[in-house]
């Protein structure tokens, strides 16, 4: 990976991956970073990111997949470490689908019952 990561400047989590916008953090890489959910849906919710720009799970291609897989593994890292052995992880894609941020992420959600089918 180059030392300069490819940023939207108008992006709100690249300006939280940057430190422009202040977050709760619950874990740091050079890939990726993780945060509480400031409108949180469980008593657990914290989101993962990774720190260069992809617009969703659509923008994911052979050239920036593997971030996703090491989101995957901080998830199963960060949950352990919170003690969560049971927790739902959501990537919403496209606004009719509640994607609200236009930049790849997955909520991580524990502490209640997760009904079926959701929304």
């Amino acid at each position: 990976m180059s030392d300069v990561l490819n940023r939207d400047p108008g992006c709100l989590f690249c300006k939280i991956t940057a430190g422009e916008i202040p977050s709760s953090k619950v874990y740091e890489d050079e890939l990726c970073y993780a945060f509480y959910d400031i409108d949180p849906q469980a008593p657990t919710h914290f989101l993962v990111i990774p720190k260069e720009h992809i617009p969703s799970v659509a923008g994911v291609t052979a050239g920036n997949s593997a971030v996703v897989g090491h989101i995957f593994e901080v998830i199963a890292q960060v949950t352990r470490e919170l003690g969560l052995d049971s927790y739902r992880v959501v990537s919403n894609i496209g606004e009719q689908a509640g994607q609200s941020v236009p930049h790849l992420h997955f909520h991580v959600l524990a502490g209640r019952d997760m009904t079926w089918p959701p929304g």
